[in-house]
């Protein structure tokens, strides 16, 4: 009999403890989920608590997610790879430059690029060139190098086989 009541035991124990993990009102301390979206104003299928299942899922924070175009991004560094970098977020899309002489140019230049959207589009690249001692550039200058990482953000992407 006691080989009975021990298993009696373990199974309530267990079918308790698998019960908890639900949220519901057993042991989730008052309202289910439901009862809180409506008591809130808003639909159940809006409400949803975590649980030991989400480590498991394969979804995706939106706040983890980078909002750069890739090609724009690859193609700034393409294209001024003869300055050296100082800091690079991928996260924000900002490369910040130090001062480097182009190949076959006399003038050292800094870059700070910002892409700002992920859309292949000259609206999304931000460039911003100094000359020595924060000086400013021509805007023929700044313009060509805009141009010449948007052509090479196109050729990437026709590589890639993306049209």
């Amino acid at each position: 009999m006691t080989r009975f009541a021990f298993r009696a035991a373990a199974i309530l124990v267990a079918t308790l403890s698998l019960s908890a993990c639900g949220g519901g009102r057993v042991f989730g301390g008052g309202k289910s989920a439901q009862a809180q979206a409506q008591q809130q104003g808003t639909r159940a299928s809006e409400a949803r608590e975590s649980t030991i299942w989400d480590l498991f899922s394969n979804r995706q924070s939106p706040n983890n997610t980078v909002a750069v175009n890739k090609y724009l991004w690859n193609a700034s560094l393409d294209v001024l790879n003869f300055l050296p970098i100082q800091s690079i977020d991928p996260y924000t899309g900002v490369i910040v430059t130090g001062y480097g002489t182009p190949p076959g140019g006399g003038r050292s230049y800094r870059a700070t690029i910002h892409i700002t959207d992920p859309a292949l589009d000259a609206r999304s690249l931000r460039l911003s060139l100094q000359g020595p001692g924060g000086a400013a550039v021509a805007p023929g200058t700044a313009a060509a190098v805009e141009d010449a990482i948007l052509t090479r953000a196109r050729q990437l992407r026709v590589a890639d086989g993306k049209l």
